[in-house]
C-alpha cells in the first residue's frame, strides 16, 4: 500500500513509521496541507491520508483520481471537510479514523469547569497582578444539570465522567441509548434545552446539523444557561450565539471551533489580521472561552489517528470490512 501522508508533523511521523510495516504501507509524509497546487503529489499513491484544516475540493479530488488514488482517508472521525459523494462518484473511496472518547470528553467536562469559574478573565488579572476576588463569583458543577445534544462514543463518555461529578445528566440521541440507562435521562431534544444549566454539542455536522442552535433554539433553553461546543463550529449560529450573549440569555460559552474556523485555526496568524469578525467579537468577551480545536489532540488519541488511519486504507484496499468507510464502496 502506497500512501501519502499530508499536514504530518515530527510528532506524527515518528507514529506513521512505527506503525508502517505492522500495515504493509509504504509513506511519504509531508507538512503541508492537501491544496490543488500539492496534489499532484500523489501520483501512483493508492491512499491520500489527510486532517481536517483544508477543503478537498472535485477539483483536487479530480488530480487525485487522474494520478490513480483509490482512497481518500481523513485521519478524523468528521469527514465533511472532503466532497464524499463526488469522490464516490469518481471512483474514490473515503474513510475517517476514530480516537480516544475520552480525550474530547475530559476537554468539554474541562471547558464547563472553567467557564463556570470564570478562569479566563481570572488569569488574563492574575498575569496583570491583580489578586482581587470581585467578579470571580463561580457556580458548581454538581447544582447543574447538564445536557448532552448526541450520545455516540464521546457525548457517553461524557456523561460517564460526570457521574463522579454529582451533577445531573441529561441526554438526546436521534437513537435511544440502552447502554446509558442509569447514567442519562434521555429526553426529547426541546426538553433538553429547556432543562439545562449546561448544553454540550457532540454531534456530526451534516446538513441537518448546521446551525442547529439557532436563535429559537437558543430562545428554549434556560436563562443563564452555557454552551460548550466542542464538535463542529457549524452546529451554532454565530450571531445567534452573540446576540444571547449580549442580551444575557446565555450566561457563558466555551468554543473549541467556530463556524468559519476551517481556514483559521492550525494557522499562524502573529501579527496579521484574522479574517473573521465573529471570531473577534466572541473572543473579546470575558464570559467566553476560546480555544484553537485542540480537545482530540492527546497522546492517546493522535496514536489512535495514525494507527486507524493506515488499517482502515489496509482493510479496504485488501477487500476487507473497513469499518471507518464512509459513503459507497467503490
Amino acid at each position: 500500500m502506497k500512501m501519502i501522508v499530508y499536514s504530518c508533523d515530527a510528532q506524527e511521523r515518528a507514529l506513521f513509521d512505527r506503525f508502517a510495516a505492522d500495515f504493509g504501507a509504504e509513506l511519504m509524509c509531508i507538512e503541508e496541507k492537501p491544496v490543488l497546487d500539492n496534489a499532484s503529489l500523489a501520483e501512483g499513491m493508492d491512499v491520500v491520508n489527510i486532517l481536517s484544516a483544508t477543503y478537498i475540493t472535485p477539483e483536487i479530488l479530480d488530480v487525485y483520481k487522474a494520478c490513480g488514488v483509490k482512497m481518500v482517508v481523513s485521519r478524523t472521525i468528521g469527514v465533511e471537510h472532503v466532497d464524499v459523494a463526488y469522490a464516490n462518484a469518481a471512483g474514490i473511496a473515503v474513510g475517517n479514523a476514530t480516537y480516544s472518547p475520552a480525550s474530547v470528553a475530559d476537554y468539554a467536562i474541562m471547558m464547563m469547569l472553567m467557564v463556570l469559574r470564570r478562569i479566563k478573565p481570572m488569569l488574563l488579572r492574575y498575569a496583570g497582578q491583580d489578586y482581587t476576588a470581585r467578579g470571580y463569583l463561580g457556580r458548581e458543577l454538581p447544582n447543574m444539570a447538564v445536557g448532552i445534544v448526541g450520545l455516540g462514543r464521546i457525548g457517553s463518555t461524557v456523561a460517564r465522567h460526570l457521574q463522579g461529578f454529582g451533577c445531573r445528566v441529561l441526554g438526546y440521541d436521534r437513537v435511544p441509548c440502552p447502554a446509558l440507562e442509569g447514567v442519562v435521562e434521555q429526553v426529547a431534544l426541546e426538553e433538553l434545552y429547556r432543562r439545562s444549566d449546561i448544553v454540550t454539542l457532540h454531534v456530526a455536522a451534516t446538513e441537518e446539523t448546521f446551525h442547529m442552535i439557532d436563535a429559537d433554539a437558543i430562545a428554549q433553553m434556560k436563562d443563564g444557561a452555557v454552551l460548550i461546543n466542542t464538535a463542529r463550529g457549524t452546529l451554532v449560529d454565530s450571531d445567534a450565539l452573540i446576540d444571547a450573549l449580549e442580551s444575557g440569555k446565555l450566561s457563558g460559552a466555551g468554543l473549541d471551533v467556530f463556524d468559519g474556523d476551517r481556514l483559521i485555526y492550525y494557522r499562524d496568524f502573529k501579527n496579521k489580521i484574522v479574517p473573521q469578525r465573529q471570531q473577534a467579537v466572541l473572543n473579546a468577551m470575558p464570559n467566553v472561552l476560546m480555544l484553537p480545536h485542540m480537545a482530540y489532540y492527546t497522546d492517546q488519541a493522535v496514536e489512535d489517528m495514525v494507527r486507524n488511519s493506515l488499517d482502515g486504507a489496509r482493510r479496504y484496499l485488501a477487500g476487507e470490512d473497513d469499518p471507518w468507510l464512509i459513503g459507497e464502496k467503490v
